[in-house]
C-alpha cells in the first residue's frame, strides 16, 4: 500500500473570517473561480452531515459566494480491501444522506462506480462548473494521494479541512515514540482547540439550491440509484468487489447508528468501562471505531455528548499536565480511561500517518525492536501457520482461533484479545515482516474499522511501536513486549468468550 510522503501541514487563513485555520490548506494553487455555478464539497473521508469542519467550512463559502452548494459523494469500486463488509457501512450512510438532504437546499450527488476506473473525470468535470471544491483532508490509507493527484488536475481551487480530531494535524509537526509524549504535547495544546466545536446544524440557511447537474454529467456518470444504496443483494452482487466478505448485519452504517451506538454505550457501558473494558466476557467496549472510521461520527460530537453526560464544563480541565492518564479531564475515572483511547491514542494514530513516512511498513518501526526483531528472526518457532490457515482460524490455540472468528464473523475483535491475537501471528510466523503482512491482510479485509490509522496503531504496537523494550529477552520477541494466552487466562475469564466463538459456538465462519 503506498504511504504519505513526509510532510508538515500549514494552515491557512480562512476566507471568510480572515483567521488563521489550523484546520484548512490550500491544497493546489488555483484560484476560486466566484463566476462557478456552485460550490462543490468533497465527502470522502469524513461521511456525515454535522459535526463537520469540511462541512461547515464549504457551507459558509456556498453563503460567502451566493452560490448553491453541491455534496458529492463517491464511492470507489477498486479501493483496497473492497467488499460487500464494508460497501454496504457506506452505503448506509449514503442512503441515509439521500433522504436528509432532499431536504435542504444542498444537491446530493451519490455516485458508486460500477466498474473500476468508471469514475475516472468525473471530479475533474465537476470542478470545471464550481467556484472552488472543498475536500475531507485524511491523512492514511489511499486519501493523500487520491487529494493531491485530484488538486493537481483542479482548474478551480482545492481547500482541504482537517475533521480528523480534537487536535489540528498541523498544531505540531512532530513525531511521538509513545502515547506518553503525545499525551504530553496534547495536554498542553489541547485546551486552546476545544473550545471551536464544529456545527450541529451546518446546512442552515443555504443559498437557493440547484435542481440538479448537466445533463451530460449525469448521462456519463449516473447516480446511484434506490436499490444501489439500499445495498440489495442483486445491487452488491453487480459490483466488482470482494462478495466473501458480507456485511455485518448486526452494525449497520450511517450516522442513525452511530448515534445509537454513542447513547447506548454513554447510558449502559460508560460506568464499567475503566475496570471492565479489558475483559473478554464483560463487553463494555463503545462500538464506535467503525463509525469513527468512516466518518460517521466525529470524535467531537462524542467527546460533547460525554462531556454532557458527565455534567463536564472546561474550567474542571486538571491543571496538572504532565502526561498522566488520569487527571487532565476532570471527569469520572470511567470517562477519563475512555477519552485516553479515543483522544490520546486515536490521534497519535493519525498524526503518526500524517508524519512519519511510510508510517504502514515494516521500516518505520523503531529501531531498537527492528533490531531485536532481526536479532531473533531465525530463532525456531513453535509453530508455523500459513497465511490461509490464520485466515481460517486453523491453529493449535482455541483463544486465538475465537479471536480470529469473531474477526471474520462480527468485522471486529475484543480490545485486549485484539492485542493478543497480533502478538501470536508474529509468535507463529516465519519473519516479524510475514507476521506484518498477514496482520495487514487479515484486519483490513475484515474488521470494519481496518485501514485506519488507529488499526496501524494497534497492529505496529504488537511489533514494538509507542512501545519500549522489555527484559527478560526472549526467543523470536527478543525484547519487545511478550503476550501469551496463559496470561490472558490469568487475567481474565475466557470460556464464556471461547464457548461463543469457538468451533461449537453460534458464530459460523463465512
Amino acid at each position: 500500500m503506498p504511504s504519505r510522503p513526509a510532510s508538515v501541514r500549514s494552515s491557512a487563513s480562512d476566507p471568510v473570517t480572515g483567521a488563521r485555520d489550523p484546520r484548512l490548506r490550500k491544497a493546489n494553487a488555483a484560484p476560486v473561480r466566484p463566476q462557478g455555478d456552485y460550490v462543490l464539497y468533497w465527502m470522502t473521508a469524513f461521511r456525515r452531515l454535522s459535526w463537520n469542519f469540511a462541512l461547515d467550512h464549504a457551507a459558509a463559502r456556498a453563503r460567502e459566494l451566493g452560490k448553491p452548494l453541491v455534496v458529492f459523494e463517491p464511492l470507489r469500486a477498486a479501493y483496497p480491501w473492497a467488499s460487500d463488509r464494508l460497501h454496504s457501512f457506506v452505503l448506509d450512510g449514503m442512503a441515509e444522506h439521500a433522504k436528509r438532504l432532499a431536504r435542504t437546499e444542498a444537491l446530493y450527488y451519490p455516485y458508486v462506480e460500477p466498474d473500476p476506473g468508471a469514475g475516472s473525470g468525473l471530479l475533474e468535470t465537476l470542478a470545471l462548473g464550481a467556484c472552488l471544491v472543498v475536500a475531507d483532508d485524511s491523512p492514511a490509507f489511499f486519501y493523500p494521494h487520491m487529494l493531491a493527484s485530484a488538486a493537481a488536475g483542479s482548474p478551480v481551487a482545492v481547500e482541504a479541512v482537517d475533521g480528523n480530531g480534537l487536535l489540528p494535524l498541523a498544531a505540531t509537526p512532530d513525531v511521538y515514540p509513545t502515547a506518553y509524549a503525545f499525551r504530553r504535547v496534547l495536554q498542553r495544546l489541547l485546551p486552546e482547540h476545544l473550545g471551536r466545536l464544529p456545527s450541529a446544524r451546518p446546512l442552515a440557511a443555504l443559498p437557493p439550491g440547484l435542481a440538479e447537474l448537466p445533463e451530460a454529467i449525469l448521462r456519463r456518470w449516473p447516480p446511484a440509484g434506490r436499490e444501489v444504496l439500499a445495498g440489495e443483494p442483486e445491487a452488491l452482487a453487480a459490483l466488482p468487489i470482494d462478495h466473501s466478505v458480507p456485511a455485518v448485519a448486526a452494525t449497520p452504517g450511517g450516522e442513525a447508528a452511530a448515534g445509537r451506538a454513542l447513547a447506548r454505550f454513554l447510558a449502559e457501558r460508560l460506568p464499567r468501562y475503566g475496570e471492565g473494558r479489558g475483559d473478554a466476557a464483560d463487553d463494555v467496549t463503545s462500538g464506535l471505531s467503525p463509525y469513527l472510521h468512516f466518518g460517521h461520527v466525529s470524535p467531537h460530537q462524542v467527546f460533547a455528548a460525554l462531556a454532557d453526560a458527565e455534567g463536564w464544563m472546561p474550567e474542571r480541565l486538571g491543571g496538572e499536565r504532565r502526561g498522566a492518564k488520569a487527571g487532565f479531564w476532570g471527569m469520572s475515572a470511567a470517562a477519563e480511561s475512555f477519552l485516553d483511547e479515543l483522544v490520546t491514542w486515536r490521534e497519535l494514530g493519525f498524526h503518526t500517518a500524517a508524519k512519519l513516512p511510510g508510517y504502514d511498513r515494516y521500516e518505520s518501526l523503531p529501531e531498537w525492536a527492528r533490531k531485536t526483531l532481526d536479532k531473533h528472526r531465525r530463532d525456531p518457532r513453535p509453530e508455523v501457520y500459513t497465511a490461509a490457515q490464520f485466515e481460517a482460524a486453523e491453529t493449535q490455540d482455541e483463544l486465538w482461533n475465537a479471536a480470529q472468528r469473531q474477526l471474520v464473523v462480527e468485522g471486529r475483535i475484543h480490545n485486549y484479545l485484539r492485542m493478543l491475537w497480533g502478538k501470536k501471528v508474529l509468535h507463529w510466523s516465519r519473519s516479524p515482516e510475514e507476521a506484518l503482512a498477514t496482520l495487514v491482510e487479515l484486519n483490513n479485509r475484515y474488521a470494519l474499522d481496518g485501514r485506519d490509522p488507529n488499526s496501524y496503531s494497534g497492529i505496529f504496537w504488537c511489533f514494538g511501536r509507542y512501545d519500549h523494550p522489555w527484559a527478560p529477552e526472549r526467543p523470536i520477541f527478543g525484547s519487545v513486549r511478550y503476550m501469551s494466552s496463559e496470561s490472558a487466562r490469568r487475567k481474565m475469564d475466557v470460556e464464556p468468550y471461547i464457548a461463543r466463538y469457538g468451533p461449537g459456538g453460534q458464530l459460523r465462519l463465512l
